[in-house]
């Protein structure tokens, strides 16, 4: 494959790691704007993390330099 076409695909795909770990944040305040059960919630927001520590991992073998943003971010949000 290209380079430049692997290249873009890497940059895709961190990208989407953004994308993707700021929709759980944004499901976790919505959730909570909406008054749901705080067990519910707190269950939600500790399966949000392991999603989040997920898609880190997932990116990192992309994008490791890159990276170190998003883990600073999503992990101490």
């Amino acid at each position: 494959m290209d380079e430049e076409i692997l290249e873009v695909l890497r940059d895709l795909s961190f990208i989407n790691a953004v994308i993707a770990t700021e929709l759980l944040r944004i499901t976790e305040n919505t959730a909570l704007i909406a008054q749901k059960p705080e067990e519910k919630v707190k269950k939600c927001a500790l399966e949000h993390d392991r999603l989040g520590e997920k898609i880190i991992e997932l990116v990192e073998k992309y994008r490791p330099a890159a990276t170190k943003l998003l883990k600073t971010h999503v992990l101490k949000h």
